[in-house]
């Protein structure tokens, strides 16, 4: 088990350094120059420009550009905004947002997914089947910012039922809204899964074993079918909480939720090349910690898969 973890963890250094490299480059390809945008409509005299270009290495070519940024990366300096804080200094303020975000929307996914997929799954072809995945459709066609723009419109400003943007106040009283806009935006795939698994571990022979054993089926259908039927959905929600850590921009932006979206959309529209490196880096290596977590989780849910 340690000998897998570790192999993993090795495995996913490549994936960093080329993450990075991609991700930096980008940055330096796009057009504009990130200096002048500092300044808005004004522009500073040729000594404040390139006193500021030597200070961020925006002067040197890309290859050295990189090379310095990830010397301080190994040393642990994830460098400096253009506003003059400290990357880890911001990270550590709007990363917290997230996760509570990312884990809350989560939870009402896979909650919903299980739930609504294997009741679906369990009743195939009936009334509750058929409204399921014609709710799950519609939730999929639907925009994420439309949905987001209706839940904040009917919602907190028509109804009042919740605060139509989050600012300062993030607790989960409060960024309930924006979390359930995600929930309802990602547990489609999730219910689809859950529902074919469910249909097909039903015909398996060990659940025809267990009925004609005489089990019950408050025992077969936790017991036998949904803890089979779990895996996929566990993979899919595993890889939206990946997508969720990324920042939710959107649903960052309709909601003024202080996390790691909205402050790496300013980052990337002022072209802050290490300010969007250091967060996707942290993005990545948290993402690579998650299914990690998920493989192992595997071998409580199926005893039979083993990690040498």
């Amino acid at each position: 088990m340690l000998m897998y973890v570790v192999r993993r963890l090795l495995q996913a250094v490549p994936v960093v350094i080329g993450t990075t490299f991609l991700i930096y480059f980008m940055v330096f390809a796009m057009p504009g120059d990130p200096i002048l945008a500092m300044f808005g409509d004004k522009t500073p005299n040729q000594a404040t420009y390139d006193a500021l270009a030597a200070q961020y290495h925006l002067d040197q070519p890309f290859l050295v550009q990189y090379g310095l940024y990830m010397k301080d990366l190994f040393s642990g300096n994830l460098g400096t905004t253009f506003s003059g804080q400290s990357v880890g200094e911001v990270l550590a303020r709007t990363f917290p947002v997230t996760l509570k975000l990312a884990a809350m929307a989560i939870t009402l996914e896979f909650s919903l997914a299980v739930v609504l997929g294997l009741f679906a799954g369990l009743r195939k072809g009936k009334l509750f089947d058929n409204v399921t995945l014609v709710i799950g459709l519609v939730m999929l066609s639907v925009p994420i910012f439309v949905l987001g723009f209706l839940a904040q419109y009917f919602v907190a400003i028509k109804w009042g039922w919740a605060s139509p943007t989050v600012g300062s106040d993030t607790s989960i009283s409060n960024m309930w809204l924006p979390a359930v806009v995600l929930a309802l935006s990602l547990f489609t795939t999730s219910m689809r899964l859950m529902r074919g698994t469910v249909i097909d571990t039903r015909s398996r022979d060990f659940v025809r074993t267990a009925y004609a054993k005489g089990l019950p089926g408050r025992r077969v259908i936790p017991v036998h079918v949904l803890r089979n039927s779990l895996i996929p959905v566990v993979t899919n929600s595993a890889a939206n909480f990946g997508v969720l850590m990324v920042g939710a921009t959107v649903t960052g932006g309709i909601f003024n939720v202080p996390g790691v979206g909205n402050t790496l959309y300013q980052a990337i529209i002022r072209g802050e090349g290490p300010t969007v490196v250091s967060f996707v880096t942290v993005m990545v290596l948290a993402y690579v910690v998650i299914n990690i977590l998920v493989d192992l989780l595997y071998a409580v849910l199926d005893p039979r898969i083993r990690y040498a």
